[in-house]
């Protein structure tokens, strides 16, 4: 008779400890960067760190929690707004970039009352309707000038190098710090709520999970990083024109992100965070027909790579690097062989 299989639990792996101590270093030595990285390299990385922010924070919103959204470039906007109308009433610049993203959240909180009451297509509308109310009611600012816009006028008092350097730190923190609060929130109890939510709403009420609270806490956190994330974006950019930062085209960016990186995976969302900097990169200057490729890259993953990158290779090699659920192993008696691990959700 062959040994029954024995089973093993467990969330870090010697992969997953491997990457994280690589992690570490990069992060040591992406810390001083400016130190360095040319000028050039600096601002590219500042806009990857803006990129995976966008990238972590949708992807928890819509790939974890199943909030479908197709209007979070209301957030990305309203924190570069909000950024210029502090810095002009007077705030230190750099500080008015987090401030801002704290006024996203705020102002968000009351906002999921009434979101979280739709369901389905109707929220993804919903986000679209508030993303245009967000664009008129900011165009009314006599700071803003319409559509015309305004700047960030309080960047003239630092010299470029300073400014380039400040800004990536900014966005170096910003990144690491959300990152950090992603991962720690879906591994605990919010983590296998919102997944549970996901699945099946009325399964997850049944077995008492606090639906509305876990679907605030992701909501208000993902337009609290949308809004650091256009705050910084208008740090590099200077500039501030209402049509460009409420563009759906940022939403557009982050369903590309996110579904060529794998969906619904923490690694798979920097992953396509990186994959959508390197085609930016290099086609960037192709015109409208970089935005077609865009959306034939996402269109040709949707069919072949339902997963996405990172999806696929998580079928292939069992690998998980930034373990954010359990992995179950099973072992044969006496460890003559093992079997292929099978993966749980966050606990």
């Amino acid at each position: 008779m062959s040994a029954s299989p024995a089973v093993v639990v467990e969330r870090w792996t010697r992969e997953s400890r491997i990457a994280l101590a690589v992690a570490a270093v990069a992060a040591i030595l992406l810390a001083l960067g400016p130190l360095w990285l040319s000028a050039n390299l600096v601002d590219r990385l500042t806009t990857l760190f803006i990129y995976v922010i966008l990238a972590v924070t949708w992807n928890a919103l819509v790939g974890y929690c199943g909030l479908v959204s197709i209007g979070q470039q209301a957030f990305f906007g309203l924190g570069a707004y909000f950024a210029v109308r502090l810095a002009d009433s007077g705030v230190s610049v750099y500080p008015s970039l987090f401030l801002a993203a704290i006024i996203v959240g705020a102002l968000s909180l009351p906002l999921s009352a009434l979101m979280l009451r739709l369901r389905g297509g109707e929220f993804a509308i919903g986000m679209w309707v508030v993303s245009e109310l967000a664009h008129l009611l900011v165009n009314l600012d006599t700071l803003i000038n319409g559509e015309t816009g305004t700047s960030l006028i309080a960047l003239n008092a630092y010299p470029i190098d300073a400014r380039r350097a400040l800004t990536y730190w900014c966005a170096f923190v910003a990144m690491g710090g959300l990152l950090t609060v992603v991962f720690f929130l879906l591994r605990g109890p919010t983590g296998s709520a919102i997944q549970a939510i996901r699945d099946n709403e009325q399964a997850a009420e049944s077995i008492g999970v606090r639906v509305t609270r876990a679907k605030r806490t992701i909501f208000v956190l993902a337009a609290f990083g949308g809004g650091l994330a256009g705050a910084l974006w208008v740090a590099t950019a200077v500039t501030f024109q209402p049509k460009t930062y409420f563009s759906p085209q940022w939403t557009a960016y982050m369903i590309f992100m996110a579904l060529v990186g794998g969906l619904g995976t923490f690694e798979g969302a920097i992953l396509g965070a990186v994959v959508f900097f390197a085609i930016e990169a290099w086609f960037g200057g192709a015109g409208v027909w970089y935005l077609v490729g865009l959306g034939a890259a996402a269109l040709v993953f949707a069919l072949a790579l339902p997963r996405g990158l990172w999806g696929w290779v998580e079928d292939k090699t069992a690998l998980r690097l930034l373990p954010v659920g359990y992995r179950v192993r099973f072992l044969r008696a006496h460890g003559a062989t093992e079997a292929p691990p099978s993966e749980t959700g966050a606990a």
